[in-house]
């Protein structure tokens, strides 16, 4: 099932040369309330005609077009009509298709340059031309000469061809990166290609794409009936309130309780989907079945291992249960379809359940993925249309093993009920403090050693938890979270007198790379 908008909405195609900013370009397109996808750059140019772009973008890319093993396009599409902005690699290989020059350039441009706009273009209106703009370059390779018919609208220090534009063909291309947020202007510049130039009407919003995805859904399960792995985290639970929306008790959802959740967290589920959103709910507590399988075990990955094969188990009993179903709803984003596709255009693969890893394929239920084609802010978006409290749809990313990867070693109840106490009384006080949604992700782990401590005028000598804040925009990089020592002191304080069992709390200062958010 596709959400893909009707005809009536424009849309952009973005044509990915293997860049690390391919998904910032279409977030931006996607900012603009116009409707984008991101597909290889060998996509066929068949396909290409029936998506019926109202305007390409050619991404920047690690490869040199002077390599004869290079990521090209195919020449169709510089026959399509439609307009085209290259960018970075896009640029110089629309140079190069249109018989222009390009060389290995000594003089090589990254990071931070000022960009002359050179004469007045519809890609710069509403830029100051009098004035130098800080652009985002990250190229070797640069335009020597430009093809007949192409001139010059912006150039930087290193290179004169900074941005361009044909006088036969609705073709322009920028050297610089205009989707980073370190280029001044750079959505500016976007949308005016995207509206300006390619005329797309900023039609795509999350109400429109809410009422088309609900349509899709109820003409793809028409009688049939569908189960959803519940999770509490945003994306099954704004897939889950969608589906809902759209056939109502032909979906049940299953929330399986491993008792590694946080404190309260089956109870808060439990009455949002089934007592304010009326969804059919299944709640599983099948914690004892878990730890059971988890005794003894102290590998991480063995940990991981074990915790998603059992849910696949569980889930599989629950659904057999229901009866006859046909449909398996997930929450799979557009980055999940993204990064399984490969610059030189291998076949997607499905996204694997976020909960846990995997549920199994011999379930052979049809996939119902209604969020496949947004980004985690426009699912929120679709949440708050759906009238989601703003408390679930802001919640913190957590991992589908739970509390379960939080405790170095063996995974016992003795360990799990301090633990989770601590990491109620820590999200307890960040969110008292006003920086819960300042942080990326918030967490505490409990550590299997124990330290002398003095409690009254006893000595103690009990377990060690760390408390790990950090900040991100994508998880690939994070730094910790700079909280106020006042914070950090009420935590501490709190978490010592309050949580039998610990006698020490440490803050994680380590930032990713090197280490990674979660200890395990």
């Amino acid at each position: 099932m596709s959400s893909r908008p009707s005809a009536e909405h424009s849309r952009i195609l973005i044509l990915d040369f293997g860049a690390q900013y391919s998904q910032l370009i279409a977030r931006r397109v996607r900012e603009g309330h116009v409707y984008c996808e991101l597909h290889p750059a060998d996509m066929p140019l068949s396909a290409i005609e029936e998506f019926k772009p109202d305007g390409i973008i050619l991404s920047g890319g690690p490869s040199s077009v002077l390599d004869h093993d290079s990521p090209d396009l195919d020449p169709g599409v510089l026959e399509l009509g439609v307009p085209i902005l290259g960018i970075c690699y896009g640029l110089q290989l629309l140079v190069h298709r249109l018989g222009g020059r390009i060389e290995s350039a000594d003089d090589r441009e990254y990071g931070r340059v000022r960009l002359k706009i050179e004469r007045p273009d519809p890609l710069f209106e509403g830029l100051a031309a009098d004035a130098e703009h800080v652009v985002w370059m990250s190229h070797g390779d640069r335009v020597l000469g430009l093809p007949e018919g192409m001139r010059v609208i912006a150039s930087s220090g290193g290179s004169p061809f900074a941005a361009v534009r044909s006088e036969r063909s609705p073709f322009w291309g920028v050297q610089f990166h205009p989707e980073v947020v370190h280029t001044e202007g750079g959505t500016r510049i976007l949308e005016n290609f995207v509206h300006r130039i390619c005329g797309c009407a900023p039609s795509w919003t999350m109400a429109s794409f809410a009422e088309q995805a609900i349509a899709s859904i109820r003409a793809q399960v028409g009688s049939g009936r569908a189960v959803c792995g519940l999770s509490g985290g945003v994306d099954s639970s704004v897939a889950a309130a969608l589906v809902h929306r759209a056939i109502g008790d032909q979906l049940t959802c299953i929330f399986v309780d491993h008792g590694m959740m946080r404190k309260n967290e089956r109870e808060e589920v439990e009455g949002l989907f089934r007592e304010t959103l009326g969804v059919r709910l299944v709640s599983v507590d099948a914690s004892e079945r878990f730890l059971s399988a988890l005794a003894g075990v102290s590998d991480p990955e063995k940990k991981r291992k074990i915790i998603g094969n059992l849910f696949i188990e569980v889930f599989e009993e629950e659904a057999a249960r229901i009866g006859e179903v046909d449909f398996l709803v997930q929450g799979t984003l557009y980055p999940d379809v993204i990064e399984s596709v490969s610059v030189k255009g291998k076949s997607v693969t499905i996204k694997t359940h976020h909960n846990v890893g995997g549920l199994p394929e011999e379930m052979s239920l049809a996939l119902v993925e209604p969020l496949r084609e947004l980004f985690k802010d426009e699912v929120r978006a679709v949440g708050r249309e759906l009238g989601l409290p703003a408390r679930v749809l802001g919640r913190h990313p957590f991992p589908g093993p739970g509390l379960g990867i939080r405790i170095l070693g063996e995974v016992t109840r003795e360990r799990l009920e301090p633990l989770r106490e601590a990491d109620a009384i820590m999200i307890e006080e960040i969110r008292a403090a006003g920086l819960y949604d300042e942080i990326w992700q918030a967490l505490t782990v409990f550590l299997p050693v124990e330290s002398v401590g003095v409690m009254g005028d006893s000595r103690t000598y009990e377990n060690v938890v760390a408390v790990r804040c950090v900040t991100s925009t994508d998880a690939m990089t994070a730094d910790f979270a700079h909280l106020p020592h006042e914070v950090l002191a009420r935590i501490s304080n709190r978490i010592i007198n309050e949580v039998s069992g610990i006698n020490r709390v440490v803050y994680d200062i380590s930032s990713k790379p090197p280490a990674t958010i979660e200890w395990e």
